[in-house]
């Protein structure tokens, strides 16, 4: 009989994971962590060690019997764990800056979630994560996949596709980002607000906002749609929101919904970055590839034993302690409502019911519950659909290593202007990352 819950966390060496040790810790009366797993690769090992040390130091300094191992054996970690969590980037931040200048010079957007970096993200990763799960299934089959590698809507699609495995849910910083962002613009604590979210992840819309559960969306709308700060996050740009455009939608847009609805514009500020001939601070990825570097000198030091405030500067804030809340909700059987990524169920009824959706649910023991949303307003109808294609492609070109599907993943992305364009970053975005994608072994059709 085991005194605790074990905990694997695969991807250990990130700069995240000593949020997710504070949340353990905060939540520990209803959570009985009693051992934590720190996973990761050869590449990571140095980084391991270094959160690894600064882990047992937070745990030692809040007097917890948690004890925190080291592990580069994945398999070894996984035996009889209760909750498994996944943040692990395939390439590091070096595949991240190719995902995002690539695309430029073809002058599409370059992301990594969205467009064509999304798109070799999820190419990379989903054989991973489909081998993660495979290893679940043999030697921990009855615990829970918690998600939080991106693109994290893909992964839960190609889980809920290309396997039998049920018990996973993707999780996502934006929503908890979005409703921090409402309960300031109402002075309120964030307690107070209520929002309903639907769409898919990174393509999520809030749809009502209740305050101390009175219905304010339409004052939060005219305050976004007259606010000087629109929403946003450190990871993508503020560009403002037309008042007219809001205002019309009557829906609440998510940070990531610039780059659809202001590709223009977005596309001009991401060329300015990455204009290395000028004083630009360069893609994403270079500028947190200087933030982890910072982040991990702090973490060598040995007096440190809390999480740094330092670490909110990195574009996924939240996401570690978002995951402890939904670990505790599913074993304490809360049935408290929280935005996830899971199988849609009916909950968006122009989705089909098999794939995976970003909505509001109900988490209990046997998982999250969506709540029945209806559909989603027809002015959002159109740019979901499209984007969940291009998911279901995508997860499908990850899982088999497909060519064509790929190209067609590509072509059909809103992002990319025509199929002659997306088949030429396809191939040269194949060829920059063939380390990393050993599925796609065949020439590309001619």
């Amino acid at each position: 009989m085991k005194n605790g819950l074990k905990i694997v966390t695969i991807g250990g060496g990130s700069s995240y994971t000593p949020e997710l040790i504070e949340g353990f810790i905060k939540r520990y009366e209803e959570l009985p962590v009693s051992e934590i797993w720190l996973v990761d690769i050869e590449e990571g090992k140095e980084k391991l060690q270094i959160v690894g040390d600064l882990a047992k130091r937070m745990v030692e300094k809040a007097n917890l019997p948690i004890d925190i191992h080291l592990t580069l054996d994945r398999r070894s970690a996984l035996k009889d764990a209760d909750f498994v969590t996944t943040q692990f980037r395939v390439g590091l931040l070096d595949a991240r800056a190719i995902d995002e200048r690539i695309p430029l010079k073809y002058h599409v957007i370059g992301q990594e979630t969205n467009g064509p970096g999304g798109l070799f993200k999820a190419l990379r990763t989903v054989p991973v994560i489909l081998n993660v799960v495979k290893d679940i299934e043999e030697l921990c089959p009855d615990a829970w996949l918690v998600n939080f590698t991106n693109p994290t809507g893909i992964l839960t699609e190609a889980i809920l596709r290309h396997t039998s495995f049920r018990k996973v849910v993707g999780l996502c910083n934006v929503p908890i980002h979005m409703q921090m962002d409402i309960a300031q613009m109402l002075n309120a604590d964030v307690s107070r607000v209520h929002v309903d979210f639907m769409g898919l992840n990174h393509m999520v819309y809030g749809s009502k906002v209740l305050l101390d559960g009175e219905d304010v969306t339409e004052h939060v709308i005219d305050l976004i749609a007259t606010s000087s700060e629109s929403m946003t996050m450190n990871n993508i740009k503020s560009i403002e929101w037309s008042p007219e455009f809001i205002k019309a939608l009557r829906l609440i847009p998510c940070p990531y919904h610039r780059y659809y609805y202001k590709t223009r514009e977005m596309l001009e500020q991401e060329l300015k970055d990455a204009d290395a001939e000028a004083e630009a601070e360069g893609t994403r990825a270079e500028v947190v590839k200087k933030l982890e570097s910072d982040l991990f000198e702090l973490y060598k030091d040995p007096n440190l034993d809390i999480k740094p405030p330092q670490l909110e500067k990195r574009g996924g804030a939240y996401y570690s302690d978002a995951a402890c809340r939904l670990i505790a909700s599913l074993y304490t059987n809360k049935c408290d409502i929280q935005p996830v990524n899971t199988i849609n169920n009916g909950a968006i009824s122009s989705i089909p019911n098999e794939s995976a959706v970003e909505v509001s649910a109900v988490i209990t023991k046997d998982g999250p519950m969506p709540i029945a949303m209806g559909d989603l307003p027809v002015a959002a109808q159109g740019l979901v659909q499209q984007i969940k294609s291009f998911e279901r492609l995508a997860a499908d070109a990850g899982a088999t290593g497909n060519y064509q599907t790929a190209l067609l993943a590509m072509t059909i992305n809103p992002l990319v202007p025509s199929d002659i364009v997306a088949k030429q970053i396809l191939d040269e975005m194949l060829e920059a990352h063939k380390e990393h994608l050993p599925l796609f072994t065949k020439e590309p059709i001619a």
